[in-house]
């Protein structure tokens, strides 16, 4: 199946939203938007649910993903742990290691966070430090701030 990729500005900055013919694949962060020559039913729902969330309109996804040819089995299972986290919610990674498989596995589940090929709609900006602090996140600190202040003020 074939994949096309879209470009658009929100409130975090440029994301690259990617789709097969039914569900979302990725989604990125990017410094800067190509043009777009084409897009489909998927990603015009994908883009609607995220100028919904950004606004304080949506707190779940409907939009269908797909991360079945991506990442290990152990990823996998983390990002699928991470749907779980309730919007506007947090959790430390030693929880989220927990949940999955023993909280001396932490480093193991922030590496998978940090390859979560689907940014924001598989929320792995919602995991934070044992101690309360941020922690990582690969689109950068700022934004995850940013989606958290979102999900905070709602």
């Amino acid at each position: 199946m074939t994949k096309i990729s879209y470009y658009k500005e929100f409130p975090v900055g440029w994301l690259e939203i990617q789709a097969n013919g039914s569900a979302i694949t990725n989604i990125d962060y990017r410094e800067e938007g190509k043009s777009n020559s084409e897009e489909n039913e998927i990603i015009k729902q994908c883009i609607d649910e995220l100028e919904e969330y950004f606004q304080g309109k949506r707190q779940v996804f409907d939009v269908p993903i797909d991360v079945r040819e991506q990442g290990t089995e152990f990823q996998r299972k983390v990002w699928q742990e991470l749907t779980k986290i309730p919007y506007g919610e947090t959790i430390s990674y030693k929880t989220l290691a927990g949940r999955i498989s023993g909280s001396n596995y932490s480093r193991a589940v922030a590496n998978a966070n940090g390859k979560n090929p689907i940014s924001i709609i598989i929320p792995c900006h919602r995991v934070i430090a044992s101690d309360g602090g941020l922690g990582g996140y690969t689109g950068g600190l700022n934004r995850k701030k940013v989606l958290l202040n979102i999900e905070a003020s709602c």
